[in-house]
């Protein structure tokens, strides 16, 4: 299938999600996140302000500050299609962007080094076992990770898992995928480390 049909099939699927149904899947997930040593042994955590039918970003955003760890955020630059990552301490620092996007905003806000982030949680879609996703359009992501050498991790429910999906020579897989079933490293996770 083709990957807009796919992403509007997974999008539809998730906006049928009751907000009970949806709130009983995200406290599995922040559970499974917060005891994991990936989330335990970093001190930076870059994650997305999430919107809609999105996984809320939120309460991992406010249980990082509450652990003592930074929070970076993205910020879109569409010139170029890239993302650059600001640090937030409060959500005051955070207004509408582009496309009613929540990001941060740099005038109140510091830039941060990508390689100060030690954990990466990337949005998507769809995605594969191996890793590969579908997410918003755009290929922001992609080219961001390209040069990102840290752990990433991706929240999937399993009905955003699919067996197949195209992938392109520039998509770049996620090295670890959290479901209701746990966090399991994606078949991607040691090439990715190896060609490092």
């Amino acid at each position: 299938m083709e990957k807009e049909k796919l992403r509007k099939k997974i999008i539809a699927s998730l906006r049928q999600l009751s907000p009970a149904e949806k709130s009983a899947k995200e406290e599995q997930f922040y559970k499974i996140l917060f005891a994991s040593e990936l989330w335990q042994t970093a001190q930076s955590i870059g994650v997305t302000l999430s919107r809609g039918f999105e996984w809320n970003t939120a309460p991992i955003i406010q249980r990082a500050w509450k652990e003592g760890k930074s929070v970076s955020v993205p910020k879109s630059i569409h010139a170029s299609r890239a993302l650059h990552f600001y640090q937030i301490d409060h959500f005051d620092q955070v207004g509408e962007g582009y496309f009613g996007l929540n990001e941060p905003i740099p005038e109140k806000t510091k830039k941060v080094d990508d390689k100060k982030i030690d954990l990466m949680i990337v949005p998507g879609v769809v995605f594969t076992k191996k890793g590969y996703r579908i997410g918003f359009g755009g290929g922001y992501y992609d080219r961001f990770l390209k040069g990102f050498t840290q752990p990433t991790l991706s929240i999937v429910s399993e009905c955003q898992l699919s067996e197949d999906i195209p992938v392109e020579p520039h998509d770049i897989p996620v090295e670890f995928l959290l479901t209701e079933a746990g966090i399991s490293a994606t078949l991607s996770a040691d090439q990715h480390h190896l060609s490092k």
